[in-house]
C-alpha cells in the first residue's frame, strides 16, 4: 500500500518542484543497525524527503533520531512503544498506528467490562515488548487494578526468563495478557500447550494475531476462546473511512502488482496504516510547495555529503510545521497531528476477537469493538463469545480450586469433627469421620470440585504443637 499510495499521486497529477515522487523500499528484519544501514544508503543515493516506517519500535527507536539529523520526518506505521509519543525526544517522529499508551486503556475497560480485577503479562523483551507491558502495568495500577507479575520472552533464545508453569499455575489471576509480536506470540503459545496452561483454567488475551495451522489439532480445543485485541481501521467499526481513495488505491495494487492482492476483504490494517502514513507525507509535501513560503525556483532543497549523517533537507522545519497542521480523512479513518505529540489524535480504534471453532477451522470472530477514548461496544454484526472450555459462561479472573489436590488437617473436636474406629467383615480397621465440620468439608468438595488428602492431628498433640508441626 505504499507503492499504491505513491504511484496514486502520480494518477491524480501531484506533482512536487513538477516531478512525481520516486521511491526506494528496504525490507527491515528486526535488526536496528540494518534498519539505519538501509535508511543511510537511501540518503546517499537520492533526495529523500521522508521515511515510511520502520515497522517495529525497536527500529524506530534508532531511526527516528536519524531523520531528526537530516531533518526530514520518520512516520511509522506499526511501531507502538509508548515512549516514541515523546516530541521532545522525537520531533520529527509520527505515527498512524495508534500508540500502547491507547492501546493500554482498552484492556483496562474490558476488564471492567467482565468484572475482572487482575492478570499477568507476558512480553518480549524489546521496546516493543517493555513499553507495551509498561503501559498497562501503569494503566492497570490508576484504574485499581493488579498486574500480580510480569514474565518476560527473551526473542534473543526464544525461551522463558524463569519458570512460566510455577510462574502461572502458582499466580492468583488466571488471565494472561500476551504483548508480543506475532512470531513471537506462536512460540510463546506453543510452549505453553505443552504445559498445560491454555484454556479451560487460563484465559489467554493476545496483542498480535498469529496462525494457528501449525498447531497441532490436538490443541484445538485448548486454544478455543482465546481473546485477541488488536488496532483496526474505521470501516471495523463502522467510523468514518475514505473509500473512494480506498478503491482508488486498490485498483492501483491490482494494476501493477495482481499476483499479491489479497482481496479487498484480506488486506492486512496495518497495509492501510502504511499508506495513510505515506499519503499524510504527500499532502504535506503537496500543502508546502504550493504554498508562497519562498521566492526561490524550488521549494525542496538539499545539503549533500558523502557521508549519510551529513546530508540535511533544508526546509526542514517548514515541512514539519505543515505536516503537524495536515489533515484528511484516509483509508483507515481521519489523520491528524499536533505539534506537541508524535500521535495522532483521532481514528484510534481497536477490535476484540474471540478464537473460535468454525467449519474452515479456528479463527478469530469479531465480538466488541472499542473507539477510544469511550468504552467497549457491540458491534452491530453481534457475535457470541465462546470461552475457555467451549462454554458460554465467562470465567473468573481469580485462581479455581477445581480439581486441586489439597492437603487438609483436621483435628478431633466433637460435636464438629468426630473420630470413630470401625472394624469391617474381615476384621480391618477403618476410620470414619462425622460431625458438622467433615459434612461442611464434603459440601465444598462438592461444590468447588477439589481433592483432598486427610491428615488426622495426633491426639496427644497440643493445638500449639499441630499449628508449629503444619
Amino acid at each position: 500500500m505504499f507503492k499504491a499510495a505513491v504511484l496514486l499521486s502520480h494518477r491524480y497529477n501531484i506533482t512536487i518542484d513538477g516531478e512525481f515522487l520516486g521511491w526506494q523500499v528496504a525490507e527491515t528484519t528486526g535488526g536496528i543497525i540494518d534498519a539505519l544501514s538501509d535508511a543511510c544508503r537511501a540518503v546517499l543515493n537520492l533526495n529523500t524527503v521522508g521515511i515510511i516506517g520502520p515497522e517495529l519500535s525497536r527500529e524506530s527507536q534508532l531511526v527516528a533520531p536519524f531523520g531528526e539529523k537530516l531533518g526530514i520526518p520518520v512516520i511509522s506505521y506499526a511501531s507502538t512503544d509508548p515512549d516514541l509519543s515523546d516530541k521532545k525526544t522525537y520531533p520529527t517522529f509520527y505515527r498512524t498506528v495508534p500508540s500502547d499508551d491507547a492501546a493500554a486503556s482498552s484492556p483496562v475497560k474490558l476488564f471492567i467490562r467482565f468484572n475482572w480485577t487482575s492478570c499477568s503479562i507476558i512480553y518480549q523483551n524489546d521496546a516493543f515488548g517493555s513499553g507495551g507491558a509498561k503501559a498497562i502495568n501503569e494503566a492497570f495500577n490508576q484504574s485499581k487494578l493488579t498486574v500480580t507479575q510480569m514474565v518476560i520472552f527473551d526473542i534473543s533464545y526464544r525461551g522463558f526468563r524463569g519458570d512460566l508453569k510455577n510462574s502461572l499455575v502458582n499466580s492468583p489471576t488466571r488471565i494472561v495478557i500476551v504483548w508480543a509480536e506475532s512470531i513471537y506470540t506462536s512460540i510463546i503459545l506453543q510452549k505453553a500447550l505443552d504445559l498445560n496452561l491454555v484454556g479451560p483454567s487460563f484465559t489467554w488475551i493476545l496483542s498480535s494475531s498469529v496462525s494457528f495451522d501449525s498447531f497441532n489439532k490436538t490443541f484445538q480445543e485448548n486454544l478455543i476462546g482465546m481473546l485477541l485485541i488488536e488496532p483496526v481501521v474505521g470501516s471495523v467499526v463502522n467510523a468514518p473511512i475514505n473509500q473512494t481513495l480506498l478503491d482508488s488505491a486498490f485498483n492501483i495494487w491490482q494494476q501493477y502488482e495482481n499476483e499479491t492482492y489479497p482481496g479487498s476483504t484480506n488486506v492486512n490494517y496495518y497495509a492501510l496504516f502504511a499508506f495513510d502514513a505515506t499519503w499524510t507525507l504527500i499532502q504535506s509535501l503537496q500543502k508546502l510547495c504550493s504554498s508562497t513560503i519562498n521566492n526561490s525556483s524550488s521549494c525542496l532543497s538539499f545539503v549533500k555529503s558523502s557521508f549519510c549523517f551529513d546530508n540535511r533537507f533544508n526546509q526542514s522545519n517548514l515541512l514539519l510545521d505543515t505536516l503537524s497542521t495536515t489533515e484528511f480523512l484516509g483509508v483507515s479513518g481521519p489523520v491528524q497531528f499536533t505539534s506537541n505529540s508524535t500521535n495522532r489524535i483521532n481514528g484510534l480504534y481497536y477490535s476484540l476477537k474471540n478464537l473460535q471453532s468454525l467449519t474452515n477451522g479456528l479463527n478469530f470472530v469479531s465480538v466488541l469493538e472499542y473507539v477510544d477514548p469511550g468504552n467497549w461496544r457491540t458491534p452491530l454484526k453481534e457475535n457470541v463469545i465462546i470461552w475457555p472450555g467451549t462454554t458460554l459462561i465467562k470465567p473468573s479472573d481469580r485462581a479455581l480450586l477445581k480439581g486441586v489436590t489439597l492437603r487438609i488437617g483436621i483435628i478431633r473436636a466433637p460435636p464438629f469433627l468426630i473420630v470413630e474406629n470401625i472394624t469391617d467383615n474381615t476384621g480391618q480397621i477403618n476410620i470414619r469421620y462425622s460431625g458438622y465440620m467433615w459434612e461442611l468439608l464434603d459440601l465444598l468438595k462438592n461444590k468447588i470440585g477439589f481433592n483432598s488428602i486427610i491428615h488426622l492431628a495426633p491426639s496427644n498433640q497440643t493445638y500449639a504443637q499441630i499449628v508449629q508441626s503444619v
